[in-house]
């Protein structure tokens, strides 16, 4: 599988982590950390699901989805129906 750019994802790891310091109050290390490892990281980073589409702030939110429901894909922003 390929990656995106490290540039590209340096720019929404930072930005992400970001928003999840700000707020559920997680130090960065743990911000970074829980969204490295998440599904939606791992989406985000496979350039062919095409997530650069959509900003920090969606992408935010389809992380607070799956930490919510288990399930990216259940985020408003995936949703196909």
């Amino acid at each position: 599988m390929s990656r995106l750019s490290p540039e590209i994802l340096d720019y929404y790891d930072e930005e992400v982590v970001g928003r999840i310091v700000g707020k559920h109050g997680y130090s960065e290390r743990e911000a970074l950390a829980l969204f490295l490892e998440s599904k939606t990281y791992e989406l985000l980073a496979n350039p062919d699901m095409g997530m650069t589409q959509f900003g920090p702030e969606a992408i935010f939110n389809i992380w607070e989805s799956e930490r919510i429901t288990g399930d990216p894909l259940r985020s408003d922003y995936m949703r196909m129906d």
